[in-house]
C-alpha cells in the first residue's frame, strides 16, 4: 500500500469534503516531516468547494467569496513584497486572484469567480481557515 500524499490539493479537497458531509469538525493528522490540520467552519450552513463568487442582484447584499479548502489565508503570493492590495479593489475578470490558502507547500489561488469591486476583507491574513469560510465581499456593477 502507497502512502497517502498531504499535500496533494486533491486529497485535501476529498478529505475536507467527507469530513463536512460526516458532520466532523476537522482532523489533524501528524507523521514525521509532515502535518496536516482540517478545520470546518461550524457555522451550521451548507458548504460549497467553489471559490466563485455569485452575482447578486443589483441593490442587493455583496456576494461572498468562500475558503475552498482550510489553511493559512493569504492576502498576497509569498514572493510579492511590498505589493499593497488596499480596499476597495476593481476586478477585471472571473479569474482575478483575490488571495490564497497556504496548505503546507502548496498556495491553491481563491479566485473572484466574477468581475466586481472587493470592498471588505472579511479574515485576517495569516489566519487559519476552514472550508468555506468567508474570505472576501464583492460588489457587482449594476
Amino acid at each position: 500500500m502507497s502512502a497517502i500524499d498531504f499535500s496533494d490539493p486533491a486529497t485535501v479537497a476529498l478529505l475536507t469534503q467527507a469530513l463536512t458531509a460526516a458532520g466532523v469538525g476537522g482532523l489533524e493528522i501528524s507523521r514525521p516531516g509532515a502535518q496536516l490540520r482540517i478545520v470546518i467552519s461550524g457555522e451550521g450552513e451548507a458548504r460549497s468547494s467553489s471559490t466563485k463568487a455569485t452575482p447578486s442582484a443589483p441593490g442587493s447584499a455583496p456576494a461572498v467569496v468562500k475558503a475552498p479548502m482550510a489553511g493559512r489565508f493569504c492576502v498576497d503570493h509569498p514572493a510579492a513584497s511590498g505589493v499593497s492590495q488596499d480596499l476597495p479593489r476593481s476586478l477585471s475578470a472571473a479569474a482575478d486572484i483575490l488571495g490564497f490558502i497556504r496548505i503546507g507547500d502548496v498556495l491553491l489561488p481563491v479566485r473572484a469567480g466574477s468581475a466586481g469591486v472587493v470592498t471588505r476583507l472579511l479574515a485576517e491574513p495569516g489566519a487559519l481557515v476552514g472550508y468555506g469560510d468567508p474570505l472576501f465581499e464583492i460588489e457587482f456593477p449594476s
